[in-house]
């Protein structure tokens, strides 16, 4: 017998042994786990026998009662068959239950209520139907239970005298309660409707009653775990043209002409504020010097002795100029007139 043939066979035997002794250590780890499971208090639970779809009957046959644990007792569960189906007249199943899915109060009708859609409302809730069709209405698509967010269609007259088109996001997650006449959340067939009922308040109960008078309605099916709100815009017949690189690059250009404006607006605001805040500081600060000084008494004058002037009197005296020496004296000789100076006589 070859060598490889030999340690492949102790090999074998070594990891056969290492098998069958982790297979005891686990056996013995579930026996205890079993053990300390029947140490748990346990309490009873109503659930279901058979599926039960919406509308169905309940009946001890389509019920029974199992062991629970009774700190995971589901809330509204039923310990007994016989509370469940306390009171007068049969209760009916509002929801699709499966087998051994505790049977709930908020899954059932009350005693002899019937499965309508008034018993599947929340509190405050109304349920408000839309008519749709074939492509409206998802192809279908559409069950109960569902959540689908309500598009509004519509056409107004511009300014300019044309007509305008465009598609709102009218309501989100609203909640599908029935297709047509259909309320049972088990129908996985997809048929084409004619109308959708929701779950709504009063005030989207408004919207959606008015919406439907003012354009079309259509719905758009959400994910199964996709309840929260989502920011959205409206789309217009120009949404669906596509762009060339220089609209990209155009449209680029005014954003950024538009951040350059707003940041210079933003920076001219600023200097103004700090402005107006520096006039602020120097007439709370002219204001502080004037109350000191109105706090400040003046001090008392000191008369001082008056100033001693020197007066100088100014005298006139009036000279009488002396007489000319010489005195000019004319002689008319016919029509000709002569001068002649002659010496002033004393």
């Amino acid at each position: 017998m070859r060598a490889n043939t030999l340690i492949m066979i102790v090999l074998a035997g070594v990891f056969g042994v290492l098998a069958v002794v982790l297979a005891n250590i686990w056996l013995a780890s579930q026996r205890n786990a079993m053990a300390r499971t029947d140490d748990v208090p346990h309490d009873t639970v109503v659930v279901a026998a058979v599926p039960l779809k919406f509308g169905d009957m309940l009946t001890d046959d389509k019920l029974r009662e199992i062991a629970w644990p009774a700190g995971a007792v589901p809330a509204g569960a039923f310990k007994t068959t016989k509370e469940v189906l306390a009171g007068e007249g049969a209760k009916q199943a509002l929801q699709a239950i499966g087998t051994n899915e505790p049977v709930l109060a908020s899954k059932i009708t009350g005693p002899g209520q019937r499965a309508t859609l008034s018993a599947v409302l929340g509190e405050g809730m109304k349920a408000v139907s839309i008519r749709v069709n074939d492509v409206l209405g998802v192809a279908g698509f559409v069950f109960p239970g569902d959540r689908v967010d309500v598009l509004l269609t519509r056409t107004v007259r511009g300014d300019d005298g044309t007509d305008k088109s465009f598609v709102d996001v009218l309501l989100q997650s609203m909640k599908v309660l029935a297709v047509d006449q259909v309320a049972d959340e088990s129908k996985d067939s997809p048929t084409v409707v004619k109308s959708v009922t929701l779950e709504a308040s009063t005030k989207d109960a408004q919207k959606l009653t008015l919406a439907a008078g003012a354009g079309q309605l259509s719905l758009a099916l959400r994910q199964a775990a996709a309840s929260k709100g989502e920011t959205t815009e409206r789309v217009t017949l120009s949404d669906l043209t596509g762009e060339t690189p220089d609209d990209v690059a155009k449209r680029q250009a005014e954003l950024d002409k538009k951040a350059a404006a707003e940041a210079a607006a933003a920076e001219e605001r600023k200097r103004a504020d700090d402005k107006i805040a520096g006039l602020t500081q120097a007439v709370e600060r002219v204001g502080s010097r004037l109350d000191e000084l109105g706090k400040v008494k003046p001090a008392p004058a000191v008369a001082s002795p008056p100033e001693v002037r020197e007066v100088v009197k100014e005298v006139v005296k009036y000279v009488q100029p002396e007489p000319p020496k010489n005195v000019t004296v004319g002689v008319f000789r016919g029509v000709k007139l002569e001068t002649y100076d002659v010496p002033r006589q004393p």
